[in-house]
């Protein structure tokens, strides 16, 4: 009889222990993030998830309009995302986010001030810097004949069929309309449809339209040209010597990529632990040096390669730069944009 109950009390004892287990795991907190595709290390996700018990599901998106629809069919729900400055405004104005608490984020202390408070999110009420940088040209110096220091290069019948374009109509358009002297937040429908000819009068020489494999085709020499965001050319010229990277003269854009949470996000408290995990100066530095992109973080910065840090191409002085432009929400003249875009990849 005694061995009878020991017996029942071991069998309850397993089923209260397995309950257990399996209410811790179905406990454990999801936390759904959002980001462009090759933009972080993700041995990072994994830490986090141990760090703080939580499980990430990561997804990947190729451009802000990618992102701006997937959020705006309410098809999912995400607890971080990662837009441009451009596009969190456009957010903002569409009550599209959660305003953060900063006080939760302590270490948004080692954020450079000079790139917080700017016009995308002036109060700093929903947003924090992710990475930061410029547009310019990539080239290959054995496959170019000249220097290359105007966005003129991307037009030289010289190079038919070996220039690459960025598949994104803000950064795409912003090269013509800089090249014509105008600005690359213009609301001229003038101007707009003169840089939409310009761009269509390219588009025998564009080799593609590219957006993360544009990197890997100029590292394998398959263009000479690109189009391209200054992260992408850092990494790219630390796999091929024969690479450089060059701001245009007559101008560029200054762009900055986010963290922000999605109105209606469920782990609110996993958002904000994750934001303040990614800006631990340690973190930042293995993410920068993974993806190559400009870090906002001052503590992770100062901790580079002296090349690295002091490389203005990569990290370069804002206030000389000329002619450099933040993108701003362009409102209703977004769908000109969208429309002249559309005419230049069916031409």
């Amino acid at each position: 009889m005694a061995r009878k109950v020991t017996l029942t009390l071991c069998v309850l004892g397993l089923a209260a222990l397995s309950a257990l287990l399996t209410g811790c795991g179905q406990d454990r907190p999801t936390l759904y993030v959002y980001n462009w595709g090759d933009y972080i290390d993700e041995d990072i996700l994994e830490e986090f998830e141990k760090e703080f018990n939580m499980k990430v599901v990561y997804d990947t998106f190729s451009t802000n309009e990618d992102l701006y629809v997937k959020l705006k069919s309410g098809g999912s729900t995400y607890d971080v995302i990662f837009p441009s400055d451009y596009m969190l405004t456009r957010m903002l104005n569409e009550n599209m986010l959660e305003k953060i608490d900063l006080s939760k984020i302590p270490n948004h202390r080692h954020i450079d001030e000079s790139l917080m408070g700017t016009v995308y999110d002036p109060d700093n009420e929903y947003s924090l810097p992710y990475m930061w940088g410029t547009i310019g040209i990539l080239y290959n110096t054995t496959m170019v004949a000249e220097p290359v220091d105007s966005w003129d290069a991307l037009w030289d019948p010289r190079y038919a069929k070996e220039i690459l374009m960025l598949d994104s109509q803000r950064d795409s358009m912003a090269a013509a309309l800089i090249k014509l002297g105008y600005s690359i937040n213009t609301l001229d429908k003038q101007e707009l449809a003169e840089a939409g000819e310009l761009l269509k009068q390219q588009k025998p020489l564009v080799l593609a339209y590219v957006v993360d494999e544009g990197k890997d085709k100029m590292v394998s020499g398959e263009a000479a040209l690109a189009l391209t965001w200054s992260g992408e050319a850092m990494y790219a010229i630390s796999e091929n010597d024969d690479l450089a990277y060059v701001i245009p003269k007559e101008g560029t854009n200054v762009w900055f990529d986010v963290m922000a949470i999605p109105k209606g996000a469920k782990n609110l408290e996993g958002a904000l632990q994750f934001m303040d995990f990614l800006n631990r100066p340690e973190i930042a530095l293995r993410n920068a040096d993974y993806i190559g992109y400009a870090t906002p973080n001052l503590a992770a910065r100062a901790m580079l390669p002296e090349e690295i840090r002091d490389d203005p191409q990569a990290y370069p002085n804002l206030d000389a730069l000329e002619n450099a432009e933040f993108f701003v929400h362009l409102g209703d003249t977004l769908k000109d944009y969208d429309r002249i875009w559309t005419e230049v990849k069916a031409h």
